[in-house]
């Protein structure tokens, strides 16, 4: 299973296909149609949060899902499949990968008992360690994951000062780790993938510049009312 799926993302795209529940795509089915729209695209799999999320899609598609829970938890940042009754959660709606957020912060769980309890139950399916800088791949290499994710970069109180994307992290894991790196967060430009790939990252994920429309209107409008303040100074 491992060896197909890599060979069905590598140097593609993946697309996040994610709405919680303040957004106005949320609610049910309504993630499936932006999969399909995504898959029309060209996306050789699909992330997606939430176990009826992972099911529907996996009932509509064939194509790879990988699959998280996002839980905040008071006391604790983690908030990516933070227990491993989630990533049990997950796997069980049909994800093929989980991802997990594996960085250095105060967790509910050790990842040690995550990894476990996944390896125990599910012993064919992958782990995505969704990571924010070097450290964090450091400490979770021992475990074996099957792909480091920058996720989380820019995310955390260590790295909100980091160039977003970040691709110096994807070039500086490449070169140390001997495990597909996945290039995530902040993917904007067309240009920025290819710059990814380029430097190491085996495939790479996008997500609110498609699947986001709030937050692509946003864009538009932020950059129209910066171009207005700019051009009535220039009057004046």
């Amino acid at each position: 299973m491992r060896s197909e799926l890599l060979k069905k993302i590598e140097k593609r795209i993946i697309v996040s296909c994610q709405a919680l529940e303040d957004e106005p795509l949320h609610g049910r089915g309504i993630m499936v149609l932006m999969a399909r729209a995504a898959i029309m695209g060209g996306a050789a799999a699909i992330r997606a949060n939430g176990t009826q999320d992972i099911e529907d899609i996996k009932a509509a598609f064939d194509i790879p899902v990988i699959g998280l829970i996002k839980q905040n938890m008071e006391g604790y940042p983690v908030y990516i499949t933070p227990t491993s009754q989630d990533a049990l959660s997950v796997l069980r709606a049909g994800a093929d990968v989980v991802a997990i957020d594996c960085t250095l912060r105060r967790r509910p769980e050790p990842l040690d008992s995550i990894f476990a309890a996944i390896r125990e139950e599910f012993p064919k399916r992958l782990i995505m360690a969704d990571i924010s800088g070097v450290a964090d791949a450091r400490e979770v290499s021992r475990l074996k994951p099957d792909f480091l994710a920058t996720t989380l970069s820019g995310y955390t109180d260590e790295t909100l000062e980091r160039p977003k994307p970040d691709i110096r992290l994807v070039e500086a894991l490449a070169e140390e780790f001997d495990i597909p790196v996945i290039a995530e967060g902040n993917y904007w430009e067309p240009e920025q993938v290819v710059k990814a790939l380029e430097a190491g990252a085996f495939s790479v994920t996008v997500g609110s510049v498609i699947t986001r429309p709030q937050l692509i209107t946003k864009r538009f409008t932020s950059y129209l009312e910066e171009w207005k303040k700019e051009g009535f100074k220039s009057r004046n």
